[in-house]
């Protein structure tokens, strides 16, 4: 009766240990699961901003095409007022450095 009283304790302390492990293992798929919850949702974010600089992309090509003088009068007026400031940055560094 000794003996069976210990082979059932045994028992029960290998139930409890596979328990304990399958516990283990139930919270790694759940941390496995959260990390897929998070992946797939900043890849359809991606998924999404790709989509909207597409037509961000589109939409701006359509109006170049359509104000094409005007944003080339512009581009060129930028152009020359990023050129007076490179111009103005290096007389700045020229005078520190006197």
């Amino acid at each position: 009766m000794d003996r069976e009283l210990e082979n059932l304790t045994e028992n029960i302390n290998d139930i409890k240990t596979l328990i304990n492990k399958f516990n283990g293992t139930l919270d790694n798929i759940e941390k496995r699961l959260t990390r897929l919850e998070k992946v797939d949702s900043i890849e359809h974010r991606v998924a999404v901003n790709q989509i909207d600089l597409s037509d961000i992309k589109e939409a701006l090509q359509r109006i170049e095409e359509a104000k094409s003088s005007e944003i080339q009068n512009i581009n060129r007026r930028l152009d020359s007022h990023l050129v007076k400031i490179a111009k103005a940055e290096e007389e700045i560094i020229m005078i520190k450095s006197k």
